[in-house]
């Protein structure tokens, strides 16, 4: 490449770098990922507590969904299990009012999920009598999150990791085609799925590196207490891979004619 391909190529990842991260502070994305994990915590998990508790399988509580997505082992397991496991009348004890009730919030997640989607692309928001879409939504992902628990325990090593990197591959990139409404392209938001799947994965060990030490040193400090606080900061990183990956995959549909000019110019030096 000669000094004029380099300059061009240096330049190139400059700008392309600085739009990333002031669509990043447009979008105000620790905001949302705050916004994501508080909803989480309190629509979300009350609704999947119910489900795993009505699991016909019995091989798994809300608490083993909690430990399996953190990726926690041992002593901090345990740890999360004693605190968030809900006692074992929960259906018996959930009436139908209080199980709409569960359901409608879960939908107003959903619907979060939807407006920073839409935000991110540049779409108006949709409207309210689309809510069926944030409910079936609301319920696939319900239904991920069940599997990738029943795949804890029916498979292993990397078979597991394969397996769990396709369904959320899958489930993310439907997602946000779903919530969209169809009005973005499946090919142009392939790279965001790619990106939040493969920023859920690092986000997974730092939590085995990280989260699981805090988790038992906090349990010991502040004993429940800490242990939540240690969980919100953990959906606080999910709620910033999920919209940071859709992003990095807008921010890659958008840049990609700039790769182009590059590889011209890699090919004629």
């Amino acid at each position: 490449m000669n000094r004029y391909g380099r300059m061009f190529h240096q330049t190139w990842r400059r700008l392309a770098a600085h739009a990333l991260v002031r669509q990043s502070r447009e979008f105000e994305l620790l905001r949302r990922s705050l916004g994501f994990a508080t909803l989480s915590l309190v629509t979300v998990a009350p609704l999947l507590i119910v489900v795993a508790a009505a699991d016909p399988l019995k091989q798994s509580g809300f608490a083993s969904w909690l430990v399996d997505g953190m990726g926690l082992s041992g002593r901090s397991a345990r740890d999360v299990t004693h605190i968030i496991s809900p006692p074992r009348n929960v259906i018996g004890t959930t009436s139908a009012l209080g199980a709409v009730t569960l359901a409608v919030f879960g939908v107003g997640f959903g619907g979060s999920v939807q407006n920073g989607y839409e935000r991110i692309w540049g779409l108006p928001p949709g409207p309210w009598h689309r809510v069926w879409r944030q409910a079936t939504w609301l319920a696939v992902l319900t239904a991920y999150l069940y599997q990738e628990v029943l795949t804890r325990f029916a498979l292993h090593g990397w078979l597991r990791v394969a397996v769990s990197a396709l369904t959320g591959l899958a489930f993310f990139w439907w997602g946000q085609h779903f919530l969209l409404g169809g009005q973005i392209h499946r090919r142009d938001l392939l790279p965001g799925a790619v990106a939040t799947v493969a920023g859920l994965g690092g986000l997974r060990l730092f939590s085995q590196f990280v989260f699981t030490p805090l988790l038992v040193s906090n349990a010991v400090s502040y004993g429940g207490v800490g242990v939540v606080l240690i969980v919100e900061s953990w959906l606080t990183g999910v709620g910033f891979v999920v919209y940071g990956g859709a992003l990095a995959g807008h921010w890659f549909v958008e840049h990609r004619w700039w790769q182009r000019l590059i590889d011209r110019v890699d090919r004629n030096p």
